[in-house]
């Protein structure tokens, strides 16, 4: 039976397994390599705390693995808080790992041609971000903070991400010119969708459909311990080749997730359900139900 919020349990043996470490490490190798083989010697951003971090640390010379630690600590307190523990350290882990790699690794620019930049700096880093979240965490608050504020305040996370990453680059193109404002563009783009691809193409949210026969279990867990909103359909399973006349009653429960929580959600529905049938379906917009209200003041 599943026990208590999965919010509320560190998953050690998850955060140091091979796989966590493995994706983890080498997210932080290739992040490391796009900042200080690409990025940083050319004052290319990538937009989220990245990319402030490097529009910090050249307006006014603060130390860029100092900058991108303590710009990350929020939201990793927020993850704490909304999405789980476990989430908390991994994300404290890489960012950590992050920080000392570019604070002590020492990496000659590997290029100073813009388009070379802008696609294989965004390309590297992008790879790190989405090895990281596939690991468990994050090494950009911005993944943290535009989840966070959909729920809180009602918009997307695109509209929150847009809005940042613009007023980035904004800034960077009035600072270092309009020419390095529209690389940084590219240098974004070329990320976002690097990060899409690594995490298997998710969009903004995932319609995640279970069927299980300890289905009121599974029910109350994403109910109470995720705080999502479930449908429920009424169908039948069975239809096997050989016995295809063996059938019986069932529920068919759907939600509705974002990238952050479908692995966690995995993870509790298989420790109550070991045989449930899970698929996953990419959806492109959401509206309605409760998925986006809007805060009444």
């Amino acid at each position: 039976m599943h026990k208590g919020p999965v919010r509320d349990i560190i998953e050690w043996k998850k955060i140091f397994s091979p796989h966590a470490l493995l994706f983890t490490i080498l997210g932080v190798i290739l992040a490391t390599i796009a900042f200080k083989g690409f990025m940083i010697p050319n004052r290319f951003l990538d937009g989220g705390i990245t990319g402030l971090s490097i529009l910090i640390h050249e307006l006014f010379h603060f130390n860029i693995g100092l900058a991108l630690f303590f710009l990350n600590l929020p939201f990793v307190y927020i993850g704490y808080r909304k999405i789980g523990k476990t989430f908390a350290i991994q994300t404290l882990i890489a960012i950590s790992l992050l920080v000392f790699a570019i604070q002590f690794v020492e990496i000659n620019p590997i290029t100073h041609d813009k388009v070379l930049i802008a696609v294989f700096g965004g390309f590297f880093i992008g790879l790190g971000i989405g090895l990281v979240i596939k690991a468990g965490g994050v090494i950009d608050g911005m993944e943290v903070l535009a989840d966070y504020t959909n729920k809180k305040f009602g918009f997307s996370t695109s509209e929150w991400v847009m809005l940042f990453n613009s007023a980035i680059i904004i800034i960077a193109a009035c600072n270092f010119g309009l020419e390095t404002g529209m690389y940084s563009i590219l240098t974004y783009f070329t990320a976002m969708k690097t990060v899409d691809y690594v995490v298997d193409g998710f969009e903004e949210y995932t319609a995640l459909t279970i069927i299980s026969s300890k289905e009121d279990e599974i029910k109350s867990m994403i109910v109470n311990d995720f705080n999502k909103a479930i449908s429920v359909y009424k169908g039948e399973r069975g239809y096997l080749p050989g016995s295809f006349d063996i059938k019986h009653d069932c529920e068919i429960i759907v939600t509705i997730v974002t990238r952050l929580e479908i692995h966690r959600i995995q993870i509790a529905i298989n420790e109550i359900d070991p045989k449930a049938f899970i698929y996953i379906t990419s959806i492109k917009e959401v509206s309605g139900g409760i998925i986006k209200q809007k805060v009444n003041r």
